[in-house]
C-alpha cells in the first residue's frame, strides 16, 4: 500500500489549495497548473492530490494536466524528492518516456508497489531500467519474479536476474518453475548487459512471433501417434519445434512459462527433464491439457509425478484415472491413487493388459477390501 501524501509537509499556500474546503476557483486554476509561488515538485504534488478530488471538474482537469505537464514543471519535479504517491502517479502516466521513468526509478522514496506495476506492465526499455538496480531487486524479490514473467523483458536480462537470485540464495517462489530455472542457470554462460538485444534475445522474440502465428484452438495436440505408439511432431509445428530446439535450457524453461499452448505441449516432451517439468508447472496450463498429458505413454515419469503432486489437478477424476492407467506413471504414485477410483474402473484396471502388474495387484487388493 503506497502511503498517502502527508499534507503537513506542504507549504501553507499548497495546503490552502489542496484542502477539500478550498475555493473552487483556486482549485480550478491549480488543476490547470497555475499556482504562483509553488515550486515544480510541490505543484506536481498538489496536482496529484487534486486528481483525487471529489469535485469532478477539478479531478478531471488535474488528471489531464498531470498527463501532459509542461517540460519546465516536469523537469523541475523530477529534480526534487517526490512523495511515493506522486512518483507512482507519474510512473503510470509517463510509461512511454524512458528518460522520465529513469529519473523516477532513481527516486529514493519510490514504493515497491510502483516497481511491481512497472515490472509487470513495462516494455523492454522499462524492464531494462528496473533490472539495473541489483541491490533493490535483492531487497524486493517479487520485482525479479514480475520481470521474469513479463514477456517484454529480454531473455538475457531474465538469465541475469535468475543468476543474481541464485548466487544470493534468494528463492523466487513466484516463478512456478523456479527450481528448474535456478538449476539450469548454474551450467550456462551468463551474458553481460548490452545496450542492444543479443542474438539470443532476438531468437526468443522471433520464436514468440512464430508461436503466436501457429496458435490454433482447433488443434488438440502438437504430435500424432503412429500405429506402434510412437509420436511424431505434426508438420505445421516443425518450424516452432526447431526454433525451440535451438534454445538453451534456460530459454526453453522461460518459453514454457510464457509461451503458447502449442509450445507447452512441445516442451512437456522435451528430453531435458528440467524443461519438461517447467512446462507442466506453467501457470497457463489448463485442465484439458493436463488430462491429455496424463494419459500419454510417451511422457516422462517426472512430468507425471509433477501432475500427481499438484493439488489443482488432483481434483479431476479423469486425470487421477489416467495416471493410474498410464504405465509410465511411477508405481508408488499410481498405487496411491488406486483407492480414489470407482469400483467399476478398478475392475477394468485389474484385468487390463496395458497397466503394470503392481498397479493391477493394488487394484485387486483394494477391490477385495471393499468386498
Amino acid at each position: 500500500m503506497i502511503p498517502p501524501i502527508d499534507m503537513g509537509t506542504l507549504s501553507p499556500p499548497a495546503q490552502k489549495i489542496a484542502q477539500p474546503s478550498a475555493p473552487p476557483k483556486l482549485q480550478d486554476m491549480a488543476a490547470r497548473g497555475v499556482a504562483p509561488g509553488l515550486k515544480p515538485g510541490e505543484l506536481t504534488t498538489v496536482l496529484v492530490l487534486l486528481a483525487a478530488s471529489e469535485r469532478d471538474s477539478v479531478r478531471e482537469t488535474a488528471t489531464k494536466t498531470l498527463a501532459a505537464l509542461p517540460d519546465p514543471i516536469l523537469t523541475g519535479a523530477l529534480g526534487s524528492d517526490l512523495p511515493p504517491a506522486v512518483v507512482d502517479h507519474l510512473a503510470r502516466a509517463y510509461t512511454a518516456r524512458p528518460p522520465v521513468l529513469e529519473k523516477l526509478l532513481a527516486m529514493p522514496r519510490i514504493d515497491v508497489e510502483t516497481l511491481l506495476h512497472l515490472a509487470t506492465t513495462g516494455d523492454e526499455a522499462t524492464t531494462e531500467l528496473i533490472a539495473v538496480n541489483e541491490e533493490r531487486l535483492l531487497k524486493n524479490p517479487r520485482v525479479i519474479e514480475k520481470l521474469y514473467l513479463n514477456k517484454h523483458t529480454r531473455m538475457s536480462t531474465a538469465d541475469r536476474l535468475i543468476d543474481l537470485a541464485t548466487r544470493n540464495s534468494v528463492e523466487l517462489t513466484g516463478i512456478p518453475a523456479w527450481r528448474e530455472a535456478s538449476t539450469a542457470i548454474k551450467d550456462e554462460l551468463i551474458p553481460e548487459p548490452s545496450p542492444e538485444p543479443t542474438p539470443d534475445d532476438m531468437l526468443f522474440q522471433e520464436t514468440d512471433a512464430i508461436a503466436e502465428e501457429l496458435t490454433d484452438a482447433a488443434t488438440t495436440d502438437t504430435h500424432l501417434e503412429d500405429d506402434e505408439g510412437q509420436e511424431k511432431v505434426l508438420e505445421k509445428f516443425l518450424p516452432l519445434y526447431k526454433r525451440l530446439a535451438d534454445m538453451t535450457i534456460s530459454q526453453r524453461i522461460r518459453r514454457a512459462m510464457l509461451g503458447t499452448r502449442e509450445e507447452r505441449m512441445l516442451l512437456v516432451r522435451d528430453n531435458n527433464r528440467l524443461v519438461a517439468s517447467a512446462a507442466v508447472r506453467s501457470p497457463q496450463m489448463q485442465e484439458d491439457d493436463i488430462a491429455l498429458i496424463s494419459r500419454n505413454r510417451n511422457i516422462s515419469d517426472e512430468v507425471l509425478r509433477v501432475i500427481a503432486s499438484t493439488a489443482e489437478w488432483m481434483h479431476s477424476y479423469t486425470i487421477k484415472k489416467s495416471l493410474v492407467e498410464n504405465p509410465r506413471t511411477p508405481v508408488m504414485v499410481a498405487t496411491k491413487l488406486v483407492p480414489l477410483l470407482r469400483e467399476s474402473d478398478l475392475k477394468s484396471i485389474s484385468k487390463s493388459k496395458n497397466v503394470t502388474s503392481p498397479v493391477k495387484d493394488a487394484a485387486r487388493r483394494h477391490l477385495d477390501r471393499r468386498k
